[in-house]
């Protein structure tokens, strides 16, 4: 899971949590701690076969595939909880009868960009009317994070925030290019994922096909 830091946003006005690196006279940057939701690459889309053993085209039976991922984040006193809402769509090969079909999907969180904090698996369903090959269904899952651990140190807001003018030696220095900086952003960075719970051989079909 290659590590997300883009969870700044470009703003022109004053708001809570802003990191000013240019004394107002440039870009203000504005970092949320509601964790970014998003799929890991490779756990988007899943693929049945009939009989299961097989890979190949002519024995495709069900493919489905995780899409419009959204989330809905409040924050409390101690904690973040966002909400991770996806739909489903999928497709089929054999239409002649109705059929539900029940997937794995996982809602996992994961602190600066690979350590995972928690991983829950749950299910959506699937139902095929006789004669149609599409079907749709949509999911949530919950992620939860420790709101002191997505908060940044004083220290580093400070260092961020420190007024500079222009002539300053450090005024069009990236306050993010100071490694000690850059680390403790990502340490204080939460993802909330959200995927397909694969076997080891689906996954690897979804790599290597």
């Amino acid at each position: 899971m290659a590590p997300v830091l883009a969870l700044v946003a470009l703003s022109g006005c004053k708001r809570t949590g802003e990191l000013d690196v240019t004394s107002g006279v440039g870009i203000s940057a504005v970092r949320s701690a509601c964790p970014v939701a998003g799929v890991p690459a490779g756990t988007g889309d899943i693929t049945l076969f009939d009989p299961p053993a097989s890979t190949d085209a002519k024995a495709i039976d069900v493919v489905a595939t995780l899409t419009n991922v959204r989330a809905s984040c409040v924050e409390g006193t101690d904690t973040i909880n966002s909400t991770v809402s996806f739909d489903v769509q999928a497709r089929r090969n054999r239409t002649d009868a109705a059929r539900v079909v029940t997937l794995p999907y996982f809602v996992t969180v994961v602190r600066g960009g690979t350590q995972v904090v928690s991983k829950r698996i749950g299910q959506i369903t699937l139902n095929f009317a006789a004669g149609e090959a599409r079907a749709s269904a949509q999911g949530q899952g919950t992620a939860i994070v420790d709101r002191a651990a997505a908060t940044l140190p004083q220290e580093t807001r400070d260092q961020i925030n420190r007024r500079r003018k222009p002539g300053d030696q450090d005024a069009a220095i990236d306050p993010l290019s100071d490694p000690a900086v850059r680390q403790a952003v990502l340490a204080a960075t939460f993802e909330a994922l959200v995927g397909f719970q694969l076997t080891d051989a689906q996954l690897r079909y979804n790599v290597t096909r």
